[in-house]
């Protein structure tokens, strides 16, 4: 599934929206054994809605990523990119225009993880970045 995307739409807030709503189980960075997290986990019952964090075009949707299970990236305006790794179910198509607070996908255990949950990343440019300084509610 090649092709050019079309440009994402313009950002609606400064903030991001939280993916899922549930307890963060892993937060970002080092974790030891040289490990580091580049973005938070949010764990949350299987199936629960998975939301768009903010307006942009679905870039990749697939599993080649190891560990990620069934993952989504979102390029945004202004260099950002958001992604959603773990879904049990993928609700979007690569070139898709999202809104924020879309539903994207469906939490699930995919990958290389044992509880349902969602990874949550945020880049700017090739930097990930702590989500937790981004993310609102509403």
């Amino acid at each position: 599934a090649s092709g050019a995307l079309p440009p994402p739409p313009p950002r609606s807030a400064n903030t991001f929206l939280w993916p899922v709503e549930g307890d963060v189980i892993d937060g970002f960075g080092p974790k030891g054994g040289g490990l580091h997290n580049d973005g938070i986990n949010i764990v949350a019952a299987r199936g629960t809605a998975v939301r768009a964090a903010e307006n942009g075009v679905v870039a990749y949707i697939g599993n080649e990523l190891r560990g990620y299970g069934n993952l989504v990236l979102i390029r945004h305006a202004d260099g950002w990119v958001s992604a959603y790794a773990h879904n049990e179910v993928v609700l979007v198509s690569r070139g898709d225009t999202v809104r924020r607070g879309d539903t994207i996908g469906r939490v699930g255990s995919t990958g290389d993880v044992a509880i349902p949950q969602t990874h949550f990343e945020l880049r700017r440019g090739v930097e990930t970045v702590d989500p937790m300084k981004y993310l609102a509610w509403n």
